[in-house]
């Protein structure tokens, strides 16, 4: 079996040389790449609806990150008001509580990462199947995905861990200095490996090795690089918009918000009530967008397939689901503990100190 370092290695290996495609390649218009999202996005959506179990799959990925943003927060009230109000009255900083923050958010969106890539991996091999002229039913895709859980698990892992700190890097920040070339910068990293990613899963669920799983994303992404990056920029900027659309509505209710106590501190109660303007835009990236972003890649990479002449070998053994649903009941497991017995651990004690 594969191991997480070699999966690790392969991922950064592969944003590295998909940057270098990316800076070397003409980018289409964003409003191009939206108009093209749509047009494009027709034969994804009309497929979804002919296969209702990605609605299923769509709903469940929506409630996975919802859990997962809950269960994130907890970590914001635990720390007593009286250390929030010390750190903004001094203008100060807190290594000991930005780690604890810092390792909380990695966990989490690890935790978060395994029913997430499970479930967007099930959406790909729906249509794998009918692409192979195979029914498609919820047994079927569970079949092909589990067999591939650890690859997929690992590869959700770092791309959302890339996609959280893309997103922070983003947030207003007050006193930033970064200059404009730097977050420009970053923002082509990130869409270049965004738009390479997208052969990663598919090529993953048609039984390609890791070695070349990676080599296919990057050959994708050079013979299809307009409508690969087109998919990604049009998808990229409909969540753009919908998250402006959460920041006034933010805005709009920030008023009531200090008449709601939440929870053991302002923080928290923040983030808390900040949560459903998010839910109510993400429920339209989960539900509709996502959907047609994910089929619209395995359509592109299954048709480069069939002109390549690469085999589709579906998986049809789940060898690797024991190994990994382990690994992952671990991990719930020891964040259950974490939430539960916090005072006996010495956490609650630890953030009470933090002045």
């Amino acid at each position: 079996m594969t191991t997480r370092k070699e999966i690790s290695s392969a991922l950064h290996d592969m944003k590295d040389n998909a940057v270098k495609q990316y800076d070397a390649e003409q980018r289409p218009h964003k409003i191009e790449s939206v108009n093209s999202f749509f047009r494009g996005g027709a034969a994804s959506l009309a497929f979804i609806f002919s296969e209702k179990e990605n609605i299923l799959f769509a709903l469940l990925q929506l409630v996975s990150i919802a859990l997962g943003y809950f269960i994130w927060i907890q970590v914001l009230d635990w720390i007593p008001q009286s250390v929030w109000d010390s750190l903004k009255d001094s203008d100060g900083d807190s290594p000991i509580l930005n780690l604890i923050v810092f390792l909380w958010t990695f966990v989490c969106v690890g935790l978060t990462a395994y029913p997430l890539g499970l479930l967007t991996a099930c959406m790909g091999a729906s249509y794998m199947l009918r692409f192979e002229g195979k029914k498609s039913t919820i047994a079927e895709c569970l079949k092909i995905v589990l067999n591939k859980s650890w690859t997929l698990w690992i590869f959700s892992w770092i791309d959302g861990w890339w996609t959280t700190l893309r997103i922070m890097e983003r947030l207003p920040k007050k006193n930033d200095r970064t200059p404009l070339s730097v977050k420009l910068r970053n923002e082509a990293i990130y869409q270049a490996w965004k738009a390479a990613s997208l052969g990663f899963m598919p090529a993953t669920l048609c039984g390609r090795s890791l070695k070349d799983t990676c080599k296919d994303s990057l050959l994708l992404l050079k013979d299809r690089f307009v409508p690969l990056l087109k998919l990604r920029l049009g998808y990229s900027f409909i969540c753009w918009i919908l998250g402006i659309g959460c920041y006034i509505g933010l805005i709009f209710i920030m008023p009531w918000i200090a008449k709601f106590n939440v929870g053991h501190n302002e923080i928290f109660s923040f983030y808390f009530i900040a949560g459903f303007p998010a839910l109510v835009a993400l429920t339209f990236i989960m539900i509709i967008f996502r959907p047609i972003y994910i089929i619209s890649a395995c359509r592109i990479y299954a048709f480069y397939a069939r002109e390549k002449k690469i085999d589709i070998n579906l998986p049809q053994q789940s060898s690797g689901i024991v190994s990994s649903l382990v690994a992952f009941i671990v991990l719930l497991i020891i964040l259950g503990t974490v939430i539960l017995y916090r005072d006996q651990l010495g956490l609650s004690e630890l953030l009470s100190t933090l002045h």
